[in-house]
């Protein structure tokens, strides 16, 4: 796979060149804020190497799930605004993707300048399953550019003319930040230091199953929190009261449970959990006033939202040895004050350790900057939890493959 550093090193270099670099700038919006905007901050330095070396740099990303129409909720138009913050230099935006804005925008571009098209997704070509049809908006992306530098991690795993057809139109590298997670994710699957634990949440135990199923093969011990541990404390005949549940999947959970033991992985499951009679308001953040009961006598009607203190406890310990952690989930309602001590364990518990530590993006990724941590703390914060997962499953993923030579 070609790197940025070997597209610099060349000869001619990018001077003059037009750049389209495939990015991620997928943040969060409220209405027209930014709320985090680390997707941004990950692939600026690319985006300036570039401008530095005298490119003309195309940006373009996705943002939210349109479609395939624009929608003014998922404009990119903050997100370029911002984009121009960091880089310090005027971002111009083009209020379209491939139409007469974009090819404005682009024809204006000097040596060193920027650009923002439009989001891809307002085009219904960018995701469509027909490969004619992806094929042809990837060749009107392509007469906008001399080459790309593909460095939008958090989309590699999806089959989008951007990330997958493109890159075959034109000479290719991948850039700065997706060398970077690609080298991270190698450690967690190749001559991995040990112990290896691994820290799972979120919502749904279905999200998982096929990195749960992987790991069973890597790792030495793993970690179970947020909605889909209800499954797995369902499974061992647990009640769970109005806690989230898949029971559909607990004859998957308790086959996991059993290969674990047979394997000498340690799976550990929260001893204690806080609890409640309803979801929080997360907007008005009132006091909820929750309980904190057994694992193993939750109260009907009554749903688990965080870990107790005891297991964030047994969490803390259970990472105070390790070599290598990898952590995707929160362990509770986070955004809530009540309900985030169960991640804060968990991010401080990553912190205290000597490992090797990374962060598997998406709602993690938010909760540690949400709960104040400092993010240089941590060995890597992924931008794309989704691909993190994909990898370490063993798939193989379209943008990654594009980029191979």
């Amino acid at each position: 796979m070609k790197t940025i550093d070997e597209l610099l090193a060349d000869g001619d270099g990018v001077r003059g060149k037009r750049v389209f670099v495939r990015a991620d700038l997928n943040v969060p919006l409220s209405g027209t804020t930014i709320t985090d905007d680390g997707r941004i901050r990950a692939v600026q330095p690319t985006i300036a190497r570039l401008a530095q070396a005298g490119a003309r740099v195309i940006v373009a990303s996705h943002l939210g799930r349109p479609k395939g129409a624009p929608e003014p909720a998922f404009s990119l138009a903050p997100a370029a605004a911002r984009l121009g913050e960091l880089l310090g230099q005027k971002v111009a935006f083009a209020t379209d993707t491939v139409g007469e804005s974009a090819r404005s925008v682009v024809g204006a571009l000097g040596d060193g300048d920027v650009a923002v098209l439009e989001n891809l997704r307002f085009n219904p070509g960018e995701t469509a399953k027909d490969d004619a049809e992806r094929g042809a908006f990837a060749d009107r992306l392509a007469a906008l550019a001399d080459v790309y530098v593909g460095d939008g991690f958090g989309a590699v795993h999806r089959k989008h003319a951007s990330v997958y057809d493109l890159p075959a139109r034109l000479p290719h590298a991948a850039g700065g930040l997706i060398a970077t997670e690609v080298g991270v994710l190698k450690k967690l699957t190749e001559d991995v230091s040990r112990p290896y634990v691994v820290v799972l949440g979120g919502a749904k135990v279905s999200d998982k199953l096929g990195v749960i199923d992987h790991l069973l093969e890597k790792a030495d011990r793993i970690l179970i929190g947020g909605g889909m541990a209800f499954t797995f404390l369902k499974a061992k005949g647990y009640e769970v009261g109005s806690s989230l549940l898949q029971e559909d999947q607990i004859p998957v959970v308790q086959d996991y449970l059993r290969r674990a033991d047979e394997r000498g992985v340690e799976f550990v499951l929260p001893v204690d959990l806080k609890v409640a009679a309803e979801f929080p308001d997360l907007k008005a953040k009132a006091p909820t006033h929750p309980e904190t009961v057994p694992a193993d006598a939750m109260p009907a009607g009554k749903m688990g939202l965080d870990n107790g203190p005891e297991t964030c406890a047994l969490y803390a310990a259970k990472l105070a040895d390790a070599a290598t952690v990898f952590w995707n989930g929160p362990m509770g309602v986070f955004e809530h004050p009540d309900f985030a001590e169960g991640t804060r364990a968990v991010a401080q518990g990553l912190i205290d350790s000597s490992a090797f530590t990374v962060v598997g993006g998406g709602d993690s990724a938010a909760a540690v900057r949400t709960l104040g941590f400092d993010e240089s703390a941590f060995g890597h914060i992924s931008t794309g939890g989704g691909a993190s997962l994909e990898y370490l499953e063993g798939k193989t993923l379209p943008g990654l493959a594009a980029l191979e030579d």
